[in-house]
Protein backbone atom coordinates (compact mmCIF):
# COMPACT_ATOMS: atom_id res chain seq x y z
CA UNK A 1 0.00 0.00 0.00
CA UNK A 2 1.17 3.41 -1.06
CA UNK A 3 1.87 6.02 2.03
CA UNK A 4 0.07 9.29 1.56
CA UNK A 5 1.25 12.73 2.47
CA UNK A 6 -0.84 14.21 5.27
CA UNK A 7 -2.10 16.87 2.98
CA UNK A 8 -3.67 14.79 1.21
CA UNK A 9 -5.85 12.20 3.28
CA UNK A 10 -7.37 15.64 4.84
CA UNK A 11 -7.80 18.62 3.06
CA UNK A 12 -8.56 22.04 4.57
CA UNK A 13 -12.33 22.78 5.22
CA UNK A 14 -12.34 26.01 3.15
CA UNK A 15 -15.17 26.82 0.54
CA UNK A 16 -14.62 27.52 -2.45
CA UNK A 17 -15.80 31.50 -2.57
CA UNK A 18 -19.39 32.25 -3.95
CA UNK A 19 -19.41 33.44 -7.70
CA UNK A 20 -21.82 35.90 -8.99
CA UNK A 21 -24.07 33.39 -10.67
CA UNK A 22 -24.45 31.27 -6.71
CA UNK A 23 -24.71 34.75 -5.25
CA UNK A 24 -27.43 35.54 -7.59
CA UNK A 25 -29.17 32.23 -7.26
CA UNK A 26 -29.38 32.63 -3.65
CA UNK A 27 -30.58 36.08 -3.57
CA UNK A 28 -33.35 35.15 -6.03
CA UNK A 29 -34.81 32.27 -3.85
CA UNK A 30 -34.90 34.31 -1.09
CA UNK A 31 -36.70 36.78 -2.63
CA UNK A 32 -39.01 34.18 -3.84
CA UNK A 33 -39.38 32.16 -0.81
CA UNK A 34 -40.64 35.43 1.03
CA UNK A 35 -42.87 36.19 -1.81
CA UNK A 36 -44.35 32.72 -1.33
CA UNK A 37 -44.75 33.01 2.36
CA UNK A 38 -46.52 36.26 2.31
CA UNK A 39 -49.10 34.65 -0.47
CA UNK A 40 -49.31 32.05 1.71
CA UNK A 41 -50.67 33.94 4.55
CA UNK A 42 -52.74 36.20 2.40
CA UNK A 43 -54.49 33.01 1.41
CA UNK A 44 -55.15 31.84 4.99
CA UNK A 45 -56.41 34.82 6.21
CA UNK A 46 -58.83 35.40 3.20
CA UNK A 47 -59.67 31.73 3.52
CA UNK A 48 -60.46 32.27 7.40
CA UNK A 49 -62.83 35.33 6.25
CA UNK A 50 -64.50 33.17 3.94
CA UNK A 51 -65.27 30.70 6.10
CA UNK A 52 -66.45 32.99 8.80
CA UNK A 53 -68.73 34.86 6.44
CA UNK A 54 -70.25 31.56 5.35
CA UNK A 55 -70.57 30.08 8.95
CA UNK A 56 -72.30 33.90 9.61
CA UNK A 57 -74.66 33.65 6.83
CA UNK A 58 -75.35 29.60 7.36
CA UNK A 59 -77.00 30.72 11.01
CA UNK A 60 -79.32 32.89 10.21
Amino acid sequence: MANLAKTTVFTSGTTPKETPLDKTTRIVRRITEDEAEVRHQKTARLRKARFESEADTSDT
